[in-house]
């Protein structure tokens, strides 16, 4: 970030994980230096790095893939990282709480500094995603953490399908928002590839953190909001299940989204990655001053969305 000005570089890192741990950091750190030489400040890194995306099966052996947050090597190990370089980095593990387990992420700030955590709210459960098995939802719910460079909201995979999240971080302060992920083909149905409707609901998130924009044309998602920046994994990943093996590909295409919910750096779904932008978050508050996005919301209309099923209750 320059002196001065609210100048901000981000960056979202994309690799092919392998089963093997000290190999994963190894790569992740590699590419957060990478990124770092960029100029990066802020380095997202994809959802669980450590290994493979074993929720492609419910094995039992597999819950010894859990660690405690406290003391977590590899968070331990990315806060020594951040503080050398000087950067901040969202951090995916896999956590062992007590009975319970999270998917969850630790936010690291620029001093190596654990700025606290949060745990996946929205969990999973179809063919090749078998998340609930292993993860409880969380209880953190979302939140927003003041780093050295931004005030920045972190969610994980699924979560980014629900514009509520986005929201709920948005107006809790967030200036950019951050996605850790791990997406790809579908075990169930070869024919269906859910990529660019992946990208159209984040970049909804971007420009008004609504759905539905996503999917409207652009002159819809020009309610100007938070710059977005999403990381997901590459490479074909075999995992042996309870009813033989499971196969994911995943497809990459990780992507940095303006305000106006325009795709400014992305990947394809193959190569490995090193993404970069650069925002003036400023100029951005500004613009979404202006819209009025956040100055004509009616919260007091919107509590059928505190409902399952639509109905208005009485109280």
């Amino acid at each position: 970030m320059q002196k001065g000005k609210r100048q901000v570089v981000v960056s979202a890192l994309q690799f092919a994980c392998t089963d093997d741990v000290p190999t994963n950091l190894a790569t992740a750190e590699r590419l957060v230096r990478a990124a770092h030489g960029k100029g990066a400040n802020i380095i997202l890194i994809q959802e669980l790095f450590e290994g493979y995306y074993f929720c492609q099966a419910q094995r039992e052996d597999f819950f010894q893939r859990a660690k405690p947050y406290k003391d977590h090597p590899t968070v331990q190990r990315m806060q020594a990282l951040a503080k050398e370089l000087g950067v901040v980095i969202p951090v995916s593990f896999f956590e062992e709480a007590n009975n319970a387990h999270f998917n969850s992420i630790a936010v690291i700030d620029a001093d190596g500094t654990d700025l606290g955590l949060y745990r996946k709210s929205h969990i999973p459960d179809g063919p090749g995603y078998q998340e609930k098995f292993y993860f409880n939802p969380g209880d953190t719910g979302f939140q927003v953490f003041q780093t050295k460079f931004a005030k920045i909201g972190v969610a994980i995979c699924w979560d980014q399908w629900f514009p509520e999240a986005a929201r709920a971080m948005v107006l809790q302060g967030a200036e950019i928002l951050f996605y850790p992920t791990a997406i790809g083909s579908e075990p169930q149905d070869e024919g269906l590839d859910s990529c660019d409707h992946w990208k159209r609901v984040m970049q909804g998130h971007a420009g008004a953190n609504v759905e539905l924009l996503a999917c409207k044309g652009l002159m819809d998602i020009l309610f100007i909001s938070v710059p977005l920046v999403a990381s997901n994994r590459i490479g074909k990943e075999i995992m042996e299940t309870e009813h033989g093996n499971s196969e994911i590909t995943f497809y990459g295409n990780s992507f940095i989204a303006g305000p106006a919910g325009e795709i400014v750096a992305a990947s394809n779904d193959k190569e490995e990655a090193v993404l970069i932008a650069e925002f003036d978050l400023d100029k951005i508050k500004s613009k979404r001053s202006s819209w009025g996005v956040f100055r004509d919301r009616r919260p007091d209309l919107y509590k059928v969305l505190l409902t399952l099923d639509g109905n208005k209750r009485s109280s």
